[in-house]
């Protein structure tokens, strides 16, 4: 499916607010290329694409708001869809949080198109799971991976003038890489906009030597270790911070955010003073659209400066009642790191505990954020510096805001993609003092 450009995308969603009898009407449109494959036991399992379209058309009388969807882009339907969210409307009930569309807005370029990803075919995806396979068998490994790819373009208009268009690329990969015998595993994830970043057969090597190299699994006592979290464990827990940073929760005493007598912790020092959390959609090596999907534009924000914590997130309705400035959820967060590679971080540890990789994470207590999950896909003990040997996997106890007050030391940060959400993140290893495991796990 061609992506519709600037120029066809305001034409049609033109027409759409024509048939609009609405007081207030907003219209998105959205369309994307998507490719993939998937393989496991050394073998292609799946392999498929879909190209959709979609417009929403959102239709307003009064604080009465209705919606209505529709994938078909004759005018006899775009009226229709039009018709079917007024109807929808006129029979809800007032909503008294309703806020009033916004007018004309100006947004930056977005750096989030890259024209090599768009071009990816089915025999680049099949020449990538290849290079991929050939590792795992060269190791007498069995690996299961996935690849995708995505194109897109979404577009907004509403009856107020506002418009905004922007286009999108991703290239995604994940492998898990296991012994024949399954009592070793090892996995890597990566994920950028420019495929041209994206190796693949690093990112198996990674896995292969995890999975090799953890077959012999001690058990060891479980307890508060110093562990180094490689970025694609930070996330997991950091993002389940990050994304409850909303202002409306903490005022409203339902956040770990929010202090006796309805005030907030904004403004409090949280972390340790080294942390440094913003999203800035022009950022290099992590770009994202230049605006929310309610039109506000983004921008950059630092949401935790020196560990205090800087900026919440507001809706329009909340930031009016309070009389503050709007602040949207961003697309992706970035954590400022050191200059130590992992490696190093290694090095500089005497005795503790490398882990891979979080998984399988659930809430024990929302207002301290303690949560629990395990390890897994390669954990291994450090001493004086080395990796001494292989441990059975652990389920642990932890809250990132703990975690962030023991911070030892920060690596250097690197884009990395949440198993969790799938969101993409700059993040960097942290080594951390007094993690608490609270018991074994069989799992590898």
């Amino acid at each position: 499916m061609p992506l519709l450009t600037q120029e066809e995308a305001k034409t049609l969603l033109k027409k759409v607010l024509s048939y609009s009898k609405a007081d207030e009407c907003e219209v998105n449109l959205s369309g994307s290329d998507v490719g993939n494959i998937r393989y496991a036991l050394n073998s292609v399992s799946t392999s498929g694409g879909i190209s959709e379209k979609m417009l929403v058309v959102s239709s307003a009388f009064g604080k009465k708001a209705g919606v209505a969807t529709i994938n078909e882009f004759d005018d006899a339907s775009l009226e229709k869809v039009v018709r079917r969210s007024e109807e929808l409307a006129k029979l809800a009930p007032e909503n008294p949080e309703y806020m009033p569309l916004l007018g004309p807005q100006t947004y930056l370029e977005s750096k989030t198109y890259v024209e090599a990803t768009a071009a990816i075919s089915p025999k680049t995806r099949a020449d990538a799971v290849a290079t991929s396979l050939e590792i795992s068998k060269a190791g007498n490994l069995n690996a299961a991976g996935f690849y995708n790819n995505s194109t897109g373009f979404s577009a907004m208009m509403n009856s107020k003038g506002l418009f905004a268009y922007n286009t999108a690329t991703s290239v995604a990969f994940n492998v898990t890489v296991r012994t024949p015998d399954g009592k070793g595993s090892g996995y890597a994830s990566k994920g950028y906009n420019d495929v041209s970043k994206l190796d693949v057969a690093a990112a198996t090597r990674i896995a292969a030597q995890k999975a090799s190299a953890s077959i012999t699994a001690k058990a060891i006592e479980p307890g508060k270790y110093t562990v180094i979290l490689e970025p694609a464990a930070v996330i997991v827990l950091l993002e389940n911070m990050l994304y409850e940073l909303d202002a409306r929760n903490a005022d409203e005493g339902r956040s770990f955010l929010s202090k006796p007598g309805g005030t907030t912790k904004l403004g409090d020092k949280l972390v340790d003073e080294r942390i440094n959390i913003y999203s800035d959609p022009q950022n290099a090596d992590l770009p994202t659209a230049t605006w929310a999907g309610d039109g506000r534009p983004q921008e950059k924000i630092a949401w935790i400066d020196k560990g205090v914590v800087k900026n919440l997130f507001y809706s329009r309705y909340w930031a009016q009642k309070k009389g503050v400035k709007a602040t949207p959820q961003p697309d992706a967060v970035i954590m400022e790191g050191g200059s130590a590679s992992l490696e190093e971080l290694i090095k500089g540890t005497e005795r503790g505990i490398l882990v891979t990789r979080l998984w399988y994470i659930r809430s024990v207590d929302p207002q301290t954020l303690l949560f629990t999950g395990l390890t897994r896909d390669g954990t291994f003990y450090i001493e004086n510096g080395k990796i001494a040997f292989p441990v059975k996997n652990f389920r642990f106890n932890e809250s990132p805001v703990i975690m962030l007050n023991n911070l030892e030391a920060l690596g250097k940060s690197e884009r990395t993609v949440s198993g969790e959400s799938g969101q993409g993140a700059m993040i960097p290893p942290l080594k951390i003092r007094d993690f608490t495991f609270t018991s074994l796990s069989d799992a590898v």
